[in-house]
């Protein structure tokens, strides 16, 4: 009886280091922004937990890395963030602390389209800047002046839109890089991670049909954002969006450009603007009052989202209920 007693012991305590073994050879994964972390989770499924970097409502363009988080990028087996045209942030600490981990630039994914960022902050229907190669600039310096806003205004048809996650046909060519990275990461579970990929696909796929339905109807409709951050969103869906009230989300826009949308607002008819949770809505409030339009909230991140596979999903249904509800309805 103590002989087999001890034999069970022996064979558990092995078992549970082949375990903890295995535990321990799953990649660790560590992601920037939410959506990009919610596109790792499905790819990784029950084969592992993908760690988020930013949560709440930071935002991207203007984030700074605290110790702890260094920690966690030191211990990476894989990086997936944007580019440096989103997290400025992350250039020189991925260069200092993690060197020998793969990452994962989306901007750089096979498949993903890149659009030029918009000039200024009015816009005609066919202001889409197109790019098929990656041109990865920076943002401009923050200076509160109008003439910092013409400067700004020049430069930012020469650098990149990194806000491409918004399209869902760049999420699924990101899913399917990202399987293939944690493929190569863990041979053992290629298959696994394969599989996930496919899955994640075909519930985009179907989501983007309910999406396109759903925002039809009010895709002539003007409105106005805080920043440019759903180009990629307006042009998969063939949205009207006519202006935002900040060329730059880093600082706060000048009289002038406050007067500018003022003007657009009236000139283009626009039925709605729209706040964003990472800024403060005291602008939005006062334009939609002085204005007569309606305002409502777009959230590019999700930030009230709970991180995992759900979240970039949610995130888009969410962002196609705000646009619906505001531009239907009536005074």
């Amino acid at each position: 009886m103590r002989r087999t007693f001890l034999a069970t012991l022996i064979a558990s305590v092995c078992s549970l280091g082949l375990l903890t073994s295995a535990a321990l050879a799953q990649p660790k994964v560590l992601v920037t922004i939410k959506p990009l972390h919610s596109l790792a989770a499905g790819v990784m499924g029950d084969l592992g937990t993908p760690s988020l970097l930013i949560e709440g409502a930071a935002s991207p363009h203007t984030y700074s890395l605290r110790p702890s988080e260094a920690l966690m990028l030191a211990e990476a087996d894989l990086v997936v963030w944007i580019g440096p045209t989103l997290e400025r942030f992350m250039q020189r600490p991925l260069e200092a602390l993690a060197e020998d981990a793969e990452t994962l630039r989306a901007d750089s994914a096979p498949g993903v389209e890149i659009l030029r960022a918009r000039s200024g902050g009015s816009w005609e229907a066919h202001d889409h800047g197109h790019d098929h190669g990656h041109d990865h600039g920076h943002d401009p310096g923050h200076d509160h002046g109008d003439g910092q806003e013409d400067a700004e205004e020049a430069g930012n048809s020469r650098r990149m839109d990194p806000h491409l996650w918004l399209d869902p046909d760049n999420a699924v060519a990101i899913v399917r890089a990202l399987g293939e990275k944690l493929a190569a990461l863990d041979p053992g579970n290629a298959a696994g991670y394969r599989a996930n990929v496919k899955d994640y696909e075909a519930r985009l796929k179907a989501l983007d049909d309910a999406l396109r339905a759903r925002l039809a109807p009010v895709a002539d409709s003007p409105y106005v954002v805080f920043h440019d951050a759903y180009q990629y969103f307006e042009r998969h869906y063939g949205l009207h969006p006519v202006g935002a009230i900040s060329v730059s989300p880093g600082r706060s826009p000048g009289a002038r450009r406050v007067l500018e949308i003022q003007q657009r607002i009236k000139a283009t008819g626009a039925q709605c603007i729209f706040a964003e949770p990472q800024f403060p809505p005291a602008l939005v409030e006062r334009l939609a009052s002085d204005t007569g339009i309606r305002a409502a909230v777009l959230d590019p991140v999700g930030a009230d989202l709970e991180a995992g596979p759900d979240a970039y999903p949610r995130l888009l249904d969410e962002l196609a209920n705000a646009v619906v509800s505001c531009l239907s309805e009536r005074d």
